[in-house]
This record gives structure tokens, C-alpha cells and sequence, in this order.
């Protein structure tokens, strides 16, 4: 994932979710205490350029280890980039903070987002 002043919010969701189909990536004006959610009158808009919105302008490559706990992964994005990350997980047909289980790693939570889905749909499809 690259980061520059001239990618959108949106741009960084969408490859997030690419890697994590089981999870999503919202961006906030203020950060959020440890297991607190954000509120959603505080989310930015996804057409928003990272240079309208972020504290510290660091540009290049995003590498992500899966194994990277959620609260890490958030922190990363606060310390490197001055953004406020909420990762999101999913959970049927709707989208949870991820708030009670930031210490997960990513890939846990992807894979807990994507059997929810699964089952899901095995659910109302039958």
C-alpha cells in the first residue's frame, strides 16, 4: 500500500480491504482510547486527499504483517502518518469495531470476519 499527500482515504480502505476481505478501515478526526469505539459523526470522508487531513506527511510503502495486532496496526497509522485508524470487522451483515479484540492480529480478525460471513449466508440462504 502506498501512502502520499495526493492518495484518498478511500484509496488506503480499498487496499486494506484487498488483503483483509473480513475487514475494513475507517479514518477519524480524533484517535479513540483503547477499547472505545469512535463515533460516527467523527468520521472523515473517504474523498478526503491524506493531505487535507493527516498531522504528519510521511510518504512511501506500507508493508503489513498480518500477525500485527490491531492496536498496533492503528498505532502505526497514528504515529507514522498522523492518521486515526478504527479497523472494522465483519460480523454477518454488518460492520463491528473491532474495539474488544484489538489485541487479535489482523489475520485473526480477517478470519474471524470472513466465517461470519459464511455462515452468514448459509443462514438466510436456506
Amino acid at each position: 500500500m502506498t501512502i502520499s499527500d495526493r492518495t484518498t482515504l478511500k484509496d488506503i480502505s480499498r487496499a486494506f480491504h484487498q488483503m483483509f476481505p473480513g475487514l475494513k478501515l475507517e479514518f477519524y478526526a480524533k484517535s479513540h482510547a483503547a477499547g472505545e469505539g469512535s463515533p460516527v459523526q467523527e468520521r472523515l470522508d473517504g474523498n478526503q486527499r491524506l493531505s487535507e487531513v493527516r498531522t504528519v506527511h510521511t510518504e512511501g510503502d506500507l508493508a503489513i504483517d498480518p500477525e500485527m495486532s490491531v492496536s498496533e496496526f492503528e498505532q502505526l497509522f497514528a504515529d507514522r502518518y498522523g492518521l486515526n485508524a478504527q479497523v472494522f470487522r465483519k460480523s454477518g451483515n454488518l460492520w463491528m469495531q473491532t474495539t474488544s479484540t484489538d489485541s487479535w492480529s489482523l489475520a485473526q480478525q480477517n478470519r474471524k470476519g470472513g466465517s461470519s460471513e459464511i455462515h452468514y449466508k448459509e443462514k438466510h440462504e436456506s
